[in-house]
């Protein structure tokens, strides 16, 4: 039987690129995404994806997409918390208090809506378990000049996995990490150009093709529940992140 994995921010990017790996190798895929007709248009691409439309921020919408899931498939093997926003690099004095709002509603409320509907289901399915998977970043072990937002974030997303493993422990549920560095997408398409280093100097940084990350992805979906990867980073193997600065 097929296992079965939901994958927010599904519908572009590393989420879009996780998504179709997971389907070419054989999983149930359900794509959650806050626009219906993107979520849909990758959907029908394959007889294996279901379209889940919801914004993550709003917790009545997730359950709503969790519980068609569970209708569909029987159990939730996995999820992979992956919608997240950034921000323009700012000074923190240079930063609207309603964007950075707004960026701690997505990448941390969302996660921990989406995880909390993925644990309740996992925890009452038969057989018990199951395997939560956040999105980190680079970010989440050292921050980028002007980031304050998106560094914050990413760190508050590892308490969250330690605390979710922590407590997953009696039910059969797992929870890792997957720290990801220069990706190629289209939201690290300006790393190609020259984005702000630390010195205040301007330099194009390595990327790396996005498959890496989906490859990594179905390596941690995998592995038996008596097994975790707790954290792992995947990364441009040149870029500034050991000795950035």
């Amino acid at each position: 039987m097929a296992k079965t994995i939901i994958i927010t921010g599904a519908a572009r990017g590393i989420g879009k690129a996780c998504a179709q790996h997971m389907l070419d190798n054989g999983w149930k895929v359900g794509i959650v995404g806050r626009t219906a007709e993107t979520v849909a248009e990758m959907a029908d691409s394959h007889e294996n994806a279901l379209a889940l439309p919801c914004d993550v921020t709003n917790e009545a919408e997730v359950d709503a997409a969790f519980d068609k899931a569970m209708a569909e498939w029987g159990r939730i093997d996995a999820l992979f918390n992956n919608a997240g926003v950034a921000l323009l690099g700012n000074t923190i004095d240079q930063v609207d208090v309603s964007a950075w709002r707004n960026l701690i509603d997505i990448n941390v409320t969302g996660s921990f809506i989406c995880a909390r509907a993925a644990f309740a289901r996992m925890k009452a399915q038969d057989p018990m378990g199951g395997r939560i998977i956040n999105n980190g970043s680079i970010s989440a072990h050292v921050p980028r000049w002007g980031s304050a937002p998106y560094t914050a974030s990413k760190h508050a997303i590892t308490g969250l996995t330690r605390s979710i493993s922590l407590d997953g422990r009696p039910f059969n549920i797992a929870c890792g990490q997957i720290d990801i560095g220069n990706a190629l997408t289209d939201m690290a398409a300006a790393m190609t150009k020259g984005v702000p280093q630390a010195d205040g100097s301007i330099a194009v940084e390595p990327v790396m093709d996005v498959a890496h990350v989906a490859s990594s992805l179905l390596y941690m979906a995998n592995l038996p529940l008596e097994a975790n990867v707790q954290f792992m980073t995947v990364m441009a193997t040149n870029m500034p992140f050991i000795g950035r600065g």
